[in-house]
């Protein structure tokens, strides 16, 4: 298997930090760390030298330069280019081509993020090298272990030196599991740090031109007054039309009827709808705007305005808390508890189930944005990262 070394890679004297990711969300959330490591060099007498590895587990069309350079975002030192496969497979691939780079690089510790397939492969691979090991994220659980994420964060957590968690409800996690309380490390959630170095540029976007540059049944409109937002993309709600079909008829005959309804479609769904026969209809419902999927940037932008977002997706639960915009959350579990309503976050879980969901939308609709910051998700957890690294006995 071929390493493809983007730029050479120095030897210096002081710590070596070496950072596996493995998808598109894991670059945006080591981002901030690589910039915190710089921060600290300017300062250190013993600086940090830091490698990131890409195992290229997903081809992605949006990891474009542009996708880097507007994120500000470092290119990967290493290109492992593992690409798709069984779940099997890509790890399999990873730890091959993993141990190889361990090895010759010899680092102090190996930064693995969430809870991607080279997230397992890369703390398997290190710790049988001798390597310590910090997650990034470590102490979520759905308790769903038919979700292969949860089966990574479980042996991740398991073999990580250090565990480094987005929330108390994570640190308990931990505890509860046994983990030695000098593992563990609360520094917030790192992605709030892409969110409040962001902010600003998504803010200065304007939606009409998002939805005309960006639409895919060809709509758009001078002015967005009130809008749900919606994004779709696990096998559990997309894979089956039973289940499917009912989704897409309350959208179209409930949702789209109270207001707009702005939906950056997933590729896995716009294939689903095509072979469910669903398509059409969905493309010609007059208030539904469908769009290919969004930068970063344009949908923050939208997530700020939005009335309601209903979502599948870990990641928008996240910045809807922090942003206030109330959401329904199409799973039956969520790895990120502390963003539930009942924990004092926005969201709701309605799973797939279309009376529940017509129930908590017609309750959420009229509720007023709420803001919610748990503790440490201040923008400033890549600093306290760096911190528990360097401090770690």
């Amino acid at each position: 298997m071929d390493m493809h070394y983007l730029k050479p890679i120095s030897n210096i004297n002081g710590m070596k930090i070496l950072s596996v990711v493995g998808a598109r969300p894991n670059f945006m959330k080591i981002a901030p760390f690589i910039r915190a490591i710089e921060k600290y060099n300017e300062h250190a007498k013993d600086s940090i030298q830091h490698i990131l590895v890409h195992t290229g587990q997903h081809y992605d069309k949006n990891m474009s330069d542009t996708f880097f350079e507007t994120l500000r975002i470092p290119f990967p030192d290493i290109n492992l280019e593992i690409g798709s496969g069984s779940h099997a497979e890509q790890v399999g691939k990873t730890m091959i081509a993993l141990e190889k780079v361990f090895i010759e690089q010899n680092p102090d510790w190996v930064v693995v993020v969430g809870d991607v397939n080279a997230t397992l492969a890369a703390s398997v691979t290190a710790k049988k090298l001798h390597i310590r090991v910090a997650h990034i994220e470590a102490g979520l659980r759905s308790r769903d272990e038919k979700m292969p994420e949860e089966i990574n964060r479980l042996v991740t957590d398991r073999l990580s030196d250090l565990l480094l968690t987005p929330d108390k409800i994570s640190s308990r996690n931990l505890r509860d599991e046994g983990v030695p309380e000098r593992k563990i490390s609360f520094v917030g959630n790192i992605m709030i740090d892409t969110l409040e170095e962001n902010r600003q540029q998504a803010e200065n976007l304007v939606i009409e031109k998002i939805i005309k540059d960006n639409s895919l049944n060809n709509k758009s409109k001078e002015k967005f007054d009130s809008f749900a937002l919606m994004t779709m993309h696990r096998p559990s709600n997309v894979d089956k039309k039973e289940i499917l079909e009912p989704i897409i008829d309350f959208l179209l005959n409930e949702v789209s009827e109270d207001q707009d309804l702005i939906w950056p479609i997933h590729p896995r769904t716009s294939a689903k709808l095509r072979k469910f026969g669903l398509w059409d209809k969905v493309v010609e419902c007059d208030n539904l705007y469908l769009l290919s999927p969004l930068g970063y940037h344009e949908m923050l932008k939208l997530n700020m305005s939005a009335k309601i977002v209903l979502t599948d997706s870990g990641g928008l639960q996240e910045e809807c808390t922090v942003l206030g915009t109330p959401c329904l959350t199409l799973r039956w579990n969520t790895e990120r508890p502390v963003t539930l309503r009942k924990y004092g976050g926005v969201s709701v879980l309605v799973g797939n189930d279309i009376n529940k969901i017509r129930k908590e939308y017609q309750r959420t609709i009229n509720l007023d944005r709420k803001p919610d910051r748990p503790e440490l998700w201040d923008g400033k957890t890549a600093d306290r990262i760096v911190e528990s690294i360097v401090n770690f006995e």
